[in-house]
């Protein structure tokens, strides 16, 4: 181990997304810390959401691909790699595994020790390390996760989340019931942009919670009734779940006193959503941070860098204990 600086390779596989990303530190100043390579391959389809098995599958098609090439492009070889870490968890069993075999490998093989990582709180540690954030709030909003996060008292704590789906899960469930591809979200923001009127929906924000299933139910009826274009639909979805994110996320920055938002997951690549997190910021005098999209959405640099953050503070995953946990919560991290 080198005395000074420390580059981990970081391997992210929680969903549809496989990559590979190198970061690395000085032990002296570990928030000066850099990002040297992140490689992502997503799993797509044209039509219907995402199979899991398939997933996987593709997972494990790229994943030596991921690794060369993240290795390439920061001009390194291996055995300059001091740590490898990987996501243990929350996400989809099949492919959290194939993530978590690949980074067991190169440990192993390579004698270099291993750091599990909690998915959530990297995109929380990637943005502070990205932006001039210093101790935000983060409105967590992808695929299978909303939450809205933050230090507080000696612990990563959850202010507030969704209490079925993820608000992406949901936008995806919508944009295959109406045929388009997946992932969904990007396909309804391109066809929001048409939308002219706004229907009313469900508007189901408690206390700190949002819930999306009454929503999708009552949408995808909408549809079917066939009384209201597919722009509309996609304008007034938008509109109303985004709404109940800034909300919550406008109550966490009440709560705590904290005067910094910061965004994070595939769904906060939204430009409606981070226009409406601005206004919001604007109004109460907060400051909004977005990392640029390629950090937004999983990535295996944020891996990386927690897996840096982990290690200085004495954090080691022996391979017996390094079991997927595809239910790790944020607060039990």
């Amino acid at each position: 181990m080198k005395t000074s600086e420390i580059v981990c390779l970081g391997i992210e596989s929680t969903a549809h997304t496989f990559s590979v990303g190198i970061a690395t530190a000085t032990v002296a100043e570990k928030t000066r810390g850099k990002v040297l390579a992140n490689v992502i391959k997503q799993f797509t389809t044209k039509t219907g959401g995402i199979i899991p098995a398939e997933a996987a599958e593709h997972h494990v098609e790229v994943c030596d691909v991921a690794i060369k090439e993240a290795l390439a492009a920061a001009a390194i070889k291996i055995r300059d790699v001091d740590i490898i870490s990987f996501s243990q968890g929350p996400g989809i069993g099949h492919c959290l595994r194939i993530g978590a075999a690949a980074a067991r490998t190169l440990a192993v093989v390579h004698k270099k020790p291993l750091v599990g990582v909690n998915h959530c709180i990297s995109h929380l540690e990637i943005g502070k390390l990205l932006t001039a954030a210093k101790d935000p709030v983060l409105l967590y909003a992808s695929g299978a996760n909303t939450q809205v996060i933050a230090f507080e008292a000696g612990k990563y704590r959850i202010f507030g989340e969704t209490l079925d789906q993820g608000v992406g899960n949901m936008l995806d469930a919508f944009a295959r019931h109406i045929g388009l591809g997946f992932p969904g979200g990007p396909q309804v923001m391109k066809m929001a942009k048409g939308g002219k009127n706004y229907i009313e929906l469900p508007y189901v924000v408690k206390g700190m919670d949002v819930s999306f299933g009454g929503i999708l139910t009552n949408i995808t009826r909408k549809y079917d009734n066939g009384s209201y274009s597919k722009e509309d639909l996609c304008y007034s979805l938008q509109e109303t779940t985004f709404a109940m994110l800034v909300e919550v996320a406008e109550r966490a920055l009440a709560h705590t006193g904290k005067t910094e938002l910061l965004l994070g997951g595939g769904v906060a690549c939204n430009a409606r959503l981070q226009e409406m997190c601005r206004i919001m910021c604007e109004e109460r005098g907060a400051k909004l941070f977005v990392p640029e999209r390629q950090f937004l959405v999983d990535n295996g640099a944020m891996i990386a860098w927690l897996g840096i953050l982990e290690y200085l503070k004495g954090t080691r995953t022996p391979v017996e204990r390094s079991a997927i946990k595809p239910y790790w919560r944020t607060d039990e991290a």
